[in-house]
């Protein structure tokens, strides 16, 4: 469970360590070049959207599966850094703090 609030629901939640992941996605480098020459002339970068957003979701997946590993319940307070384009890839973090129920 990843929960996106910044304050705890109720008394009954207590709250663990901090939780972060990083992914770091490699791009396709025949379509690294065409996103390259769409930036010059403009228009949607749907490669680097669709990179993104795989990268996006495997960074949740595995801070909750890191969460059930370490015995928590759901990670709290989720937030995902702003995804950063790089040469060749895309990486993104995602961080909260775990909890269990009392």
């Amino acid at each position: 469970m990843l929960i996106t609030l910044d304050h705890l629901p109720d008394e009954k939640i207590e709250l663990g360590e901090l939780l972060t992941v990083v992914v770091v996605a490699a791009a396709n480098v025949v379509k690294d070049i065409r996103e390259n020459i769409r930036n010059l002339i403009g228009g949607r970068m749907s490669h680097y959207e669709k990179l993104i957003e795989d990268a996006v979701n495997q960074a949740l997946q595995e801070l909750d599966k890191k969460a059930q590993d370490r015995g928590y319940a759901g990670v709290i307070g989720v937030k995902i850094s702003h995804p950063t384009v790089v040469d060749g890839g895309v990486e993104v973090v995602v961080y909260g703090n775990g909890f269990k129920y009392r």
